[in-house]
C-alpha cells in the first residue's frame, strides 16, 4: 500500500469516524489532528506521501506544494469545495484531485430553507422581542406563490429549488451548464436578478465566480428581495451585500458563509438585524459527515483499483 497521510483533521472529524477504522484495516496512515498552518509545516508532513485526505479547506494544496512533493499521486478531498487546491497544478504535476459531491445536498438545501424562512419571518428578531417582554406584529412574508431564483442547479440547488417549489414558490434559475432536462425554467442572470423574490446562491468558488455577485448585480433585484449563500463568501462583494441590506433594495439576507472565517468580531454585518448569519455549518449533520468522509475514504480505495470516481483534476485531463 502506499503511504497515505491526513494531515489536516482539526478539529478531528476522521479519527471519530466509523469510515477512518475501515481505512486502518486496510492500511496504516499518518495522522495529524493539528492544522499545519503553513505551507512549511504541511510539507513536512506530506513531502513523503503518495496519497492525501485533505479534510480541511483551510490547507491550501499551491503549485509549490505540488511542486515540492515528487511523491505525491492523488489527493481525495472531503467536501464539494476545490479552491483550496491548485487543480491545473495538480494535473501538471501527476497529481490525481477528487471530491465528495452531492453527500451534502440535502442538509445545506434544509439549511436554506432554515435562513429562509427565519429571514422571511424575521424570526430571531421576534424571539428577541419577545423574550424581552414585546408582542411585535407585521412585517414578514409569506412565501407562496413568490419567485425563487437560483443560481447554479448542481445537487444542491436541485434540492433547494423543489423543496422551493413544494412550499408553492415558483422557481426560475441560471447555470453556467444549462440542461433543460432538470425541469426547471432557465432564465438569463439578469432577468433572475430582476424578477425574483428570493436570490439563493450555489456556484463553487473559482476564477469565473469570485466576486460575481456585486454592487451591479445586487442594484437589479427587486425592492424588498432575500438574499441567500450557502456557497463560498467571496462569490459576493461583501461590502457591496452590506450596503444593498442597509440601503436597499434588499429587505435580508440569510448567510452561512463569509469573506473570512470564522467572521470577525464587529463585522459590519453582524450589525445588521436583517441578517441571520450562521457559522459556515449548513453541510454538517451526522449524516451528511458520515456519507462525505466515507466517501472520501472510498474515493481512495478506488483510486487504488485504477477505477478513480469524482475526479476534478487528472494527469490526463480527465474529469469523471
Amino acid at each position: 500500500m502506499p503511504k497515505i497521510v491526513i494531515p489536516d483533521d482539526a478539529p478531528p472529524v476522521l479519527a471519530t469516524s466509523p469510515s477512518y477504522q475501515v481505512l486502518l484495516a486496510r492500511t496504516p496512515v499518518d495522522y495529524y489532528d493539528s492544522l499545519p498552518g503553513s505551507i512549511d509545516r504541511l510539507l513536512e508532513r506530506i513531502v513523503d506521501a503518495e496519497v492525501v485526505i485533505n479534510i480541511r479547506s483551510s490547507t491550501r494544496f499551491t503549485a509549490e506544494v505540488f511542486s515540492h512533493c515528487p511523491h505525491l499521486k492523488m489527493v481525495s478531498i472531503w467536501g464539494t469545495g476545490t479552491d483550496n487546491i491548485d487543480l491545473d497544478a495538480a494535473a501538471r504535476h501527476g497529481v490525481t484531485v477528487t471530491n465528495t459531491p452531492g453527500v451534502s445536498a440535502i442538509s445545506i438545501a434544509e439549511h436554506c430553507l432554515a435562513l429562509l424562512l427565519a429571514v422571511a419571518r424575521r424570526l430571531p428578531a421576534l424571539d428577541t422581542q419577545v423574550r424581552a417582554g414585546g408582542w411585535p406584529r407585521g412585517r414578514m412574508m409569506e412565501l407562496n406563490g413568490k419567485t425563487l431564483g437560483v443560481i447554479g442547479l448542481g445537487a444542491i440547488g436541485r434540492r433547494f429549488a423543489r423543496i422551493a417549489q413544494g412550499i408553492g414558490m415558483r422557481v426560475v434559475a441560471w447555470t453556467m451548464h444549462p440542461d433543460p432536462s432538470l425541469g426547471f425554467e432557465l432564465v438569463s442572470l439578469e432577468e433572475l436578478l430582476r424578477t425574483s423574490d428570493v436570490v439563493s446562491l450555489h456556484l463553487r468558488l473559482s476564477d469565473l465566480t469570485k466576486g460575481m455577485i456585486g454592487a451591479a448585480q445586487f442594484a437589479l433585484m427587486k425592492p424588498g428581495a432575500i438574499f441567500l449563500n450557502t456557497a463560498r463568501g467571496p462569490i459576493t462583494d461583501e461590502a457591496a451585500l452590506a450596503a444593498a441590506l442597509t440601503n436597499g433594495p434588499l429587505a435580508g439576507a440569510g448567510l452561512d458563509v463569509f469573506d473570512a472565517e470564522p467572521l470577525p468580531s464587529g463585522h459590519p454585518l453582524t450589525k445588521l438585524e436583517n441578517v441571520v448569519l450562521t457559522p459556515h455549518c449548513a453541510g454538517i449533520t451526522p449524516e451528511a459527515l458520515e456519507a462525505g468522509l466515507r466517501l472520501a475514504v472510498e474515493n481512495v480505495f478506488d483510486y487504488l483499483a485504477g477505477t478513480p470516481r469524482n475526479v476534478v483534476a487528472a494527469p490526463a485531463g480527465l474529469i469523471s
